[in-house]
């Protein structure tokens, strides 16, 4: 009966060690996959609050122009809309420092809750593209742009296999780069939440 007592508390013992460890590696402020997570988030709010800023310095001569400008409001929309998904994301990856009991059901609902974000993410980007070709195909009608106009003036095939390629360019090329900046760390966590069992 002791012996039992013994190993029961020995495996307790082992997986509270373990746990302790890995939460110590998950935490860890500078390497850590929840710090790397936490940077490309803060990195992805910051270059989409700029793009707005940016616009407007490009456009500095004519302002008016600017701030009337349906594109210009559109991407403003597109960037405040990035933004508020990076800090979402970032405020899921945050808890995942705070976590003091149920480790490993904690981790894996954060981790869970994590990839439904960076896929709705994904769903957002293609949407926001086909919105975008809508948009520049429909503004001429009612605001006019230089480079709007030379686009318009090519055939149209050429300018819809254009929006095919970018199309496909971004379903591909978005995927890698989510799985480069995120899903590296995502993987990790998965590996470890497998550790844990």
């Amino acid at each position: 009966m002791e012996l039992d007592d013994l190993k029961q508390q020995w495996k307790e013992n082992k997986l509270k060690t373990q746990n302790t460890n890995i939460m110590e590696l998950i935490q860890h402020k500078s390497y850590g996959p929840v710090a790397a997570l936490k940077r490309e988030f803060k990195k992805q709010m910051r270059l989409m609050a700029i793009i707005p800023l940016l616009l407007i310095v490009t456009n500095a001569n004519d302002l008016s122009k600017v701030f009337t400008s349906l594109l210009f409001w559109a991407y403003v929309i597109f960037c405040a809309g990035m933004v508020a998904f990076g800090w979402a994301s970032y405020a899921i990856a945050a808890k995942m420092e705070n976590m003091e009991t149920n480790v490993r059901s904690n981790l894996e609902q954060q981790v869970g809750a994590l990839e439904t974000s960076l896929k709705w993410k994904q769903v957002a980007l293609r949407v926001a593209l086909l919105f975008f070709i809508l948009l520049t195909e429909v503004t001429p009608y009612f605001q006019h742009y230089r480079m709007l106009d030379k686009w318009h003036s090519l055939p149209a095939a050429a300018r819809f296999g254009t929006y095919a390629g970018l199309l496909i360019l971004q379903y591909f090329l978005s995927k890698a780069v989510n799985q480069r900046k995120f899903g590296t760390h995502l993987d990790y966590l998965k590996k470890l939440l497998k550790e844990m069992q």
